[in-house]
């Protein structure tokens, strides 16, 4: 979906966006920018909820690997 930035900035949300969303008139947004340097709109009220996990991203630790997983669902040793 592609929108045009008005001469003063201003963009108007695709109607798939905002219903996904669930954005109505008066809505607040957040603009969120990703460590590959993309834009993530989201709501501004499920902000906070994101971040709260945000910070735990990537600490779970190591794993088994794949194969193992297989075995232990085949109930090889």
């Amino acid at each position: 979906m592609a929108t045009t930035v008005t001469q003063n900035g201003q963009i108007t949300l695709p109607k798939a966006v905002r219903d996904h969303l669930g954005l109505t008139p008066g809505s607040q947004v957040d603009f969120r920018q990703t460590a590959d340097g993309s834009v993530v709109l989201l709501r501004a009220d499920h902000a906070s909820q994101i971040d709260r996990f945000e910070k735990l991203r990537g600490h779970a630790g190591a794993g088994p690997n794949t194969d193992t997983v297989i075995a232990a669902t085949r109930g090889e040793p």
